[in-house]
């Protein structure tokens, strides 16, 4: 009898650790369930409100990007990817600066028709020679004599060191790089458009000194290329803009002299040319507190005394200025040094302000890549050829400060929704919207082709 009982009762026991087992599976399928249907519901919403060149599967990596474990690290989501990005030995190190060995290159020399022209921001990208492009803080130029376009950046291929103890992590100039492309993805390198100087240590461009975001505009009046870039001590107390001239988008490009535009500091910048052959200088001032643009000459080799300043006490760096429908766009970073931050986009009627500010344009990805622009920091919009109206292309450095010649590029599709296409008052979206994607591909022809100076209809490629 005794016997009976036990044997009963482990019967029991085994019974209720079945059933617990499979109540608790039930459990975590319906928490599944329901999970899914909740993402389902919320993308569906999402493509309800998307502009008509984006699709469901389009949106895929909007809504969330899923990091998986990095080698030695068993919970992903306790990691503080600010801090593992500054962190040189950290062993999340491939989420930012991924390995050739591991995840490949951009790589042009691979093409493969159908499979060709994905961006992959964050990866290394080689030129048409298989070396890995130099073109940090650029700017683009299209030539429509030659219909190509140019792609001018700083040459950092040189060790990094620190100026002073303290000091900001630099390389020595090399010059000012330039490359060319017909698709904006395979990179032909042309060489220095405009070298250091060796030995002169009171000259600009000594190659112990600062020469930073070049940009370039072609005048039509004198037929000349004009290249604009900050100019700088190793103290960063220089603060002045400097200018160049060519004959050719590839140079040599002859170095003129700097000024402080308007007697004011002046440190990132950019060009921006109007419509009307109108170009502008837009700086930060004032030890980065405020935003200035003014006008140049007819000659683009000067400025003119029209200046007004913008975003004041917003301590912001790094525009990137682009117009569509009428309306200016601005894209700004914070100020940390080579450490990403979040972006901004202000808008205004006019060149010269005011400039409202509409918020960070990052979508997709998650919190944190979000709130650091992707880790990485602007320096470029350019309209996105062949695609529908208000497309454009965000150009981002991730800049790797232990070696800044192994900076990274992030380029990425980024929309702009005219006025009356705005949804006023949902905060799903932003009015200008910079989309997070791992791999992406712009406009095709049917045959898989680029197709950057038609003005086709757009296929897109995200994954």
């Amino acid at each position: 009898m005794a016997r009976w009982l036990s044997a009963g009762s482990r019967f029991s026991c085994r019974r209720l650790v079945v059933c617990a087992v499979a109540g608790l599976l039930i459990f975590q399928a319906y928490n599944f369930a329901r999970q899914v249907g909740v993402q389902y519901d919320r993308i569906k919403r999402v493509v309800a409100l998307q502009p008509p060149a984006l699709t469901l599967e389009e949106i895929e990596q909007v809504e969330e990007m899923i990091l998986l474990p990095p080698n030695g690290l068993k919970y992903p989501q306790t990691i503080n990817l600010n801090e593992e990005f500054v962190n040189a030995s950290s062993r999340a190190r491939n989420i930012f600066f991924p390995k050739v060995s591991w995840d490949g290159a951009v790589d042009p020399r691979k093409a493969v028709k159908n499979t060709s022209y994905f961006y992959s921001p964050g990866k290394v990208w080689l030129d048409t020679d298989g070396n890995p492009i130099q073109a940090h803080g650029g700017g683009i130029l299209f030539d429509y004599k030659s219909e190509t376009y140019f792609w001018y950046g700083e040459y950092k291929d040189g060790p990094t060191y620190h100026a002073l103890e303290k000091g900001t992590a630099r390389v020595d100039v090399i010059g000012v790089s330039c490359y060319s492309s017909t698709n904006l993805w395979a990179w032909k390198y042309q060489g220095i458009a405009l070298p250091a100087e060796e030995r002169d240590e009171n000259h600009d461009l000594y190659k112990r000194k600062v020469v930073e975001r070049p940009k370039v505009v072609y005048n039509e009046k004198t037929g000349k290329y004009v290249m604009w870039m900050h100019i700088d001590d190793s103290t960063y107390n220089k603060a002045s803009a400097g200018v160049a001239v060519s004959d050719y988008p590839i140079g040599p490009f002859r170095y003129l002299y700097s000024i402080r535009p308007n007697g004011f500091d002046s440190r990132d910048m950019t060009v921006y040319k109007d419509d009307d052959g109108t170009a502008y200088l837009i700086y930060s001032s004032v030890r980065n507190k405020e935003m200035h643009i003014t006008s140049l000459s007819h000659d683009y080799l000067d400025v003119t005394e029209k200046m007004e300043k913008a975003l004041i006490g917003q301590y912001r760096e790094s525009p990137a200025v682009f117009k569509h429908k009428g309306t200016y766009y601005m894209v700004t970073s914070g100020c940390s040094g080579w450490a990403p931050n979040e972006g901004l986009v202000h808008e205004s009627e006019s060149i010269f302000g005011p400039w409202e500010t509409i918020g960070n344009p990052c979508v997709g990805a998650n919190k944190a890549f979000r709130a650091a622009t992707f880790f990485s920091q602007g320096t470029f919009v350019i309209p996105m050829p062949g695609a529908d109206p208000g497309s454009f292309i965000f150009m981002g450095d991730r800049w790797n400060p232990e070696d800044l010649r192994d900076s990274r590029y992030v380029w990425l599709p980024l929309t702009v929704r005219a006025r009356k296409e705005r949804f006023n008052g949902l905060p799903l979206w932003s009015r200008v919207s910079l989309f997070w994607h791992q791999r992406w591909r712009a406009p095709v022809t049917q045959n898989g082709e680029t197709n950057y100076i038609a003005k086709s209809q757009p296929h897109f490629d995200f994954e």
